[in-house]
């Protein structure tokens, strides 16, 4: 089976394609691409190139990092089978269901996982080799220009290891990021890897509860203790629970941050 990963969290399109691997080591992952500019090229060079050799199922995140995935159906025409995952809480992906093979969602259940794949192999079985018809975009897109306006992300669900923890985003202080994994920190000090960059969590969170003072941080505003004031209008913070690292307000999002402090 050839299968393309369409995912900008490196760590989750790793994971996924260990988990592909895992339930069928034949299973050929052709790439893994993390925007919509990237996969509309990467179609257009294998369709031209490898026409014999056709792609039987695509693994897409609903946020890339340039757009939405959906994106890629409208400027690739797109006809292969996709199974979307999502970070969207359970009743979006309920609303979701009738226009793919499947939905999962982050971070992905090796179970769920194989539960989707099943069932492509049975639709494909059933219908042979006639793709499914196009997600209805304008529908999709709608659903998830609603839910960016109303709801974000309340919960996170962490793997530790065999076990998974739910934490409440209630309960995060803040973010940061180091060698190039992401961490969230709660409010009792418990230090956490997340499986999302901090592009992504700006796009999941409440933009009144947090914020992105820099490229290493993004806080919560209960996390602010005192804010110091240093020459030339430079800001450094303390957080709770303390940073091991120094906490500053870039310049560029100076700004911005002093309007968010007065909403």
């Amino acid at each position: 089976m050839n299968v393309v990963i369409i995912e900008d969290e490196n760590l989750t399109g790793k994971r996924l394609e260990s988990m592909l691997n895992k339930y069928d080591p034949a299973i050929n992952v052709l790439a893994r691409i993390p925007s919509v500019a990237e996969a509309v090229a990467w179609f257009s060079e294998y369709d031209r190139t490898m026409p014999s050799s056709p792609i039987d199922l695509v693994f897409m995140d609903i946020h890339l990092e340039d757009d939405l995935g959906f994106r890629i159906f409208e400027q690739a025409q797109l006809t292969t089978p996709v199974i979307f995952t999502t970070a969207y809480d359970e009743y979006m992906i309920q609303a979701f269901k009738v226009n793919s093979i499947d939905y999962l969602l982050k971070p992905i259940n090796y179970d769920e996982l194989v539960a989707a794949i099943e069932k492509f192999k049975a639709l494909k079985k059933q219908f042979g080799q006639t793709p499914p018809a196009a997600p209805d975009l304008e529908t999709l897109l709608n659903l998830i220009g609603r839910s960016k306006q109303t709801d974000y992300k309340e919960r996170f669900m962490i793997t530790v290891g065999t076990k998974i923890r739910s934490i409440e985003t209630g309960e995060i202080a803040y973010f940061y990021l180091e060698e190039k994994v992401v961490f969230l920190v709660t409010k009792d000090g418990l230090t956490l890897p997340v499986d999302y960059s901090l592009d992504k969590l700006t796009q999941l969170l409440n933009p009144r509860q947090f914020f992105r003072i820099s490229r290493q941080f993004l806080v919560s505003l209960p996390a602010i203790q005192t804010i110091h004031a240093f020459s030339a209008g430079k800001l450094k913070l303390d957080l709770v629970p303390k940073s091991r690292q120094e906490v500053f307000v870039s310049g560029d999002r100076m700004t911005e941050f002093k309007e968010w402090l007065g909403k």
